[in-house]
């Protein structure tokens, strides 16, 4: 296989201490040099490395935008045509199997899976309380970078029991996906069965994390009675939607009632490398979102204009619903509703929408060292409310469907949005199926999942320009994949 499976993965384990603000905190300036002989002699070499299996999780922040940008969510934007190349590619349809971003994809998932698999490799070397619990969240984490895997490139090589090594170059090929998804199933089953309910870490994998997860992944297999038999308790899960949508996304909101997973970022070590910029400990997409050359003082950091909202997800929002405003942000419009911030700014050069993404909006102190590498913000990858909307969704479709209990979940989600019960839907069968889709495209707007919906119900040749079927569904295995480590290309490219 090629150099991006040949991890010595102890040389990375990454230092963390229970005082730091987020348990992923560390600093990426440490190279262990440890090998597998002088390694998980002790409960803290297990615990450091699970941590180190969580990192690659960071790396991620790419596929949030690559999610709303291949769909009719948003645009590249960006300075010209050549400005980050690979989401422009991405956005116009016209893309090649040397692409940055999904490159990065690639090798990021399988650096977290080869770090899962070393945990895996040495479990039996040592027993301790809470192992069990550990490994849930290995195996959980393992079944979070197969799914990215196989949502974004089909068909991918499947290894569970050990790492890869140099020896493997050219032995492996792409597995089947349905094969690759029976296996996150088993990961998530044997996480869910050893995982406890809360964790006193916050930001660390719990049972409802993963039984989340792999209601997900099961919609995407289209086993709807699977699914709705892995929620069906899921009105009396512990988690509330709070009641001010815009609360989530801000700092204060980390972590909160309504988050069942979300992938940490801190920038409490100032380290950057432009080199690899994406692999620090801040969450790089943040800075891409931002508005050019702002001043005044707003509570808004500048950015690069990136992953702009288009005006059609704009339009798709109802009246009175609170979440438009904390989706999107109109900037001129802003800026005159707010004249004593003495606001001014650079229109994006390029696709200017003239909207930009609230959710991940950079604000002024929440970075630091580099300043554009280093923000903290979290990414709410799995919150309360889409776990309603998996279920309504799963309750409506299964063979006998239970639509008033897909009502139920559904309308909880509109009664936050709307602040009343005005907006109940009451619709039922193919109609109420619908209403659940779109209901997933305002709630998780910018969040990253619109084109994998749009994929996995059918609908994306209809709703995406440029979108070939039969080809676009999955985007390109990495061309330095296939010239170095002999797998096959997807069709059409």
């Amino acid at each position: 296989m090629s150099n991006h499976f040949k991890i010595i993965c102890v040389s990375l384990a990454l230092s963390t201490t229970m005082a730091c603000s987020k348990f992923v905190d560390y600093n990426p300036q440490e190279d262990y040099q440890i090998t597998a002989e002088n390694y998980f002699t002790t409960v803290d070499d297990y615990q450091k490395m699970v941590v180190g299996t969580y990192s690659p999780l960071q790396w991620l922040w790419g596929n949030t935008m690559i999610g709303d940008i291949a769909s009719d969510n948003s645009v590249s934007g960006g300075e010209n045509a050549t400005d980050v190349l690979g989401l422009q590619q991405i956005d116009d349809y016209q893309i090649t199997p040397i692409n940055s971003y999904l490159t990065e994809a690639w090798k990021a998932c399988y650096e977290g899976i080869n770090r899962a698999n070393y945990l895996h490799e040495n479990k039996a070397k040592l027993d301790f309380n809470g192992k069990d619990a550990l490994y849930g969240e290995v195996y959980f984490l393992r079944a979070y970078y197969y799914f990215e895997l196989v949502r974004l490139f089909g068909d991918v090589p499947l290894f569970v029991d050990r790492r890869l090594s140099a020896s493997d170059s050219r032995q492996l090929q792409r597995t089947p996906k349905a094969e690759v998804y029976k296996q996150i199933e088993t990961d998530l089953n044997n996480a869910i069965a050893v995982l406890p309910p809360t964790n006193n870490q916050k930001g660390r994998i719990t049972r409802y994390a993963a039984k989340g997860l792999l209601a997900k992944v099961l919609l995407y297999e289209n086993k709807f009675d699977e699914a709705a038999t892995v929620l069906e308790d899921v009105l009396s899960w512990p988690f509330t939607l709070v009641d001010d949508y815009n609360s989530i996304f801000l700092e204060s909101g980390e972590n909160g009632p309504e988050s069942v997973f979300e992938i940490q970022y801190s920038n409490s070590a100032p380290f950057y490398d432009w080199s690899n910029p994406g692999r620090g400990q801040g969450n790089f997409a943040v800075q891409h979102c931002g508005i050019r050359n702002l001043t005044g003082s707003s509570p808004y950091g500048q950015g690069w204009s990136i992953n702009l909202p288009t005006q059609q997800l704009a339009n798709a929002f109802e009246a009175g619903d609170q979440r438009k405003a904390v989706t999107i942000l109109d900037i001129e419009a802003y800026k005159n509703a707010n004249p004593g911030f003495n606001i001014t700014y650079q229109v994006a050069p390029y696709k200017n929408t003239g909207l930009y993404n609230h959710k991940y909006q950079p604000r002024k102190g929440q970075t630091s060292g580099q300043v554009e590498l280093n923000y903290l913000n979290n990414f709410r990858t799995l919150r309360y409310a889409e776990v309603l909307l998996i279920a309504a969704e799963a309750n409506n479709r299964k063979a006998s469907p239970d639509d008033a209990k897909a009502r139920a979940c559904l309308n909880r989600v509109r009664q936050r949005a709307f602040r009343d019960n005005n907006h109940d839907i009451n619709l039922s069968g193919a109609a109420l199926k619908e209403a659940i889709w779109e209901e997933r495209r305002l709630e998780l707007a910018m969040e990253g999942d619109r084109f994998f919906d749009l994929v996995r119900t059918g609908k994306a040749a209809e709703k995406i320009t440029g979108f070939q079927k039969g080809k676009n569904e999955v985007f390109p295995i990495p061309q330095q994949e296939v010239d170095i480590s002999g797998l096959t290309q997807n069709p059409g490219y």
